[in-house]
């Protein structure tokens, strides 16, 4: 049986407008003609060649859709049919209208820890019923975390995108590095075998994000922001904290906790008093005052999902080097200093060009190995990337430093031809003086005795 139906989808759907793209991938609102039900088609872009880059490869669109048929709870998108043809495979998903969870949070004046545990523990049924199968989402996060319907008392989460989901193989080893790296695990960010946990990760910084209105390990930079979560550095700063209980704070650290092991599991998590359904009603019982004291407010929240949507300037990380501050006056120190920094510079290239030789040879192996080896490939291109990035940098510092040398040695021109200018005055001096040293015995006494 084809995994996709090989048909024209607008024979069977009036296809509407747009609703969302991506990278590689347009949602537009559709009707299904035979009952008038209304769905969101998804329409993927095919990669078209194994040298492209554009486009998703066949066998992850059909991993996508292999995943979602076998789900079906109320916190995730539910997928009705699936078509294909030329360039695109189109999925025809459960509409879900209510736009995010962040953006309806946003627009509330305050926000009570019930109400974000009863959000925060749909959020956690939806991943306990994929972990329960074995499969892990890899991709949670605020724009992955959709509500069905806003107008209605609570609305309903709906887990969406599963574009990077797998199903994880007992005693098999699975790394990849993928995902948004201000939700990603440590162990996505260090290359280590991922898992289950990688999940939990995400939801202690999506939980840090809706108490606070801020990003746990967000830095300036991509760079910072991975150093960060290796590092696990963050912390409950007061002032984005101050009315938020010990119990919340507790459940967001057994979250973000770098040792798998120790990182809660879903049913960890859902039996956490933070979220137990008994701990809720022990709030609503609190007084007026207590309550007040437990609203959280939403003006952060906004403002960061106002960032998030926003187009952001590129996260490339620099490698800053010293500038010589002087330029040496003597010439063989200088030249000593400049074959050392081509010698170096060869080496440099040496190493260049045998990282390239072998990501080249990989590369060429590529389409024959197996999906582990695919992996490391992609881990040898960022490897090399980097390489190359510090060879630029080099070239930029022999570039100055040639030339700075360049001026020395418009320098040494100027004084040797200063030399050359008093060598020429001294032999003239010199000729003078030795005339004159030769003339004196000629007349030189009877003018000192005349002097006299």
């Amino acid at each position: 049986m084809d995994l996709f139906k090989q048909q024209k989808v607008e024979d069977f759907y009036d296809v509407g407008e747009e609703l969302g793209s991506g990278q590689f991938a347009i949602v537009k609102r559709c009707r299904e003609k035979s009952t008038g039900s209304t769905f969101a088609a998804k329409f993927i872009k095919k990669r078209q060649s194994t040298a492209s880059a554009r486009g998703v490869r066949r066998e992850e669109i059909e991993r996508e859709v292999d995943i979602l048929r076998q789900v079906q709870h109320p916190n995730i998108v539910t997928l009705h049919d699936a078509y294909e043809n030329r360039t695109d495979v189109v999925l025809i998903l459960e509409l879900v209208s209510g736009g995010e969870l962040f953006d309806f949070l946003a627009q509330k004046e305050s926000l009570s820890e019930e109400e974000a545990t009863q959000f925060i523990k749909q959020i956690l049924e939806g991943v306990n019923y994929l972990h329960a199968r074995k499969i892990a989402h890899f991709d949670l996060k605020p724009e992955n975390i959709m509500l069905l319907d806003k107008n209605v008392p609570l609305p309903r989460i709906k887990l969406i995108d599963f574009g990077l989901a797998h199903q994880i193989e007992a005693g098999v080893e699975f790394k990849n590095i993928f995902g948004t790296p201000e939700f990603v695990a440590p162990e996505i960010v260090n290359y280590e075998p991922l898992g289950l946990e990688a999940d939990m990760w995400s939801i202690g910084v999506i939980t840090y994000i809706l108490l606070s209105g801020a990003s746990p390990f967000l830095g300036e930079t991509k760079h910072d922001t991975l150093k960060n979560i290796s590092t696990i550095n963050y912390e409950f700063d007061e002032e984005f904290f101050c009315h938020t209980s010990q119990l919340a704070k507790k459940f967001i650290s057994q979250l973000l906790e770098k040792d798998k092991r120790k990182r809660l599991t879903i049913q960890e998590a859902l039996k956490h008093p933070w979220i137990k359904v008994s701990r809720c009603r022990d709030l609503r019982r609190c007084s007026e005052r207590k309550r007040e004291r437990r609203q959280l407010k939403t003006k952060r929240l906004r403002e960061y999902t106002i960032k998030s949507h926003s187009s952001m300037p590129p996260n490339n990380t620099y490698a800053d080097f010293e500038r010589f501050a002087q330029v040496v006056e003597d010439i063989e120190q200088m030249e000593s200093a400049l074959v050392s920094l081509a010698a170096a510079h060869d080496a440099l290239q040496e190493a260049v060009d045998a990282a390239a030789s072998a990501c080249h040879q990989k590369e060429a192996r590529y389409k024959e190995e197996s999906e582990g080896v695919r992996h490391e490939l992609s881990q040898i291109r960022y490897e090399f990337r980097k390489v190359e990035a510090s060879k630029r940098s080099l070239q930029e510092d022999v570039r100055a430093f040639s030339s700075g040398l360049a001026a020395v040695a418009g320098r040494l021109r100027e004084r040797r031809a200063h030399f050359e200018l008093l060598r020429a005055e001294l032999s003239h001096e010199l000729a003078w003086a030795q005339e004159a040293m030769g003339s004196g015995p000629a007349d030189g006494g009877g003018g000192c005795t005349s002097s006299a």
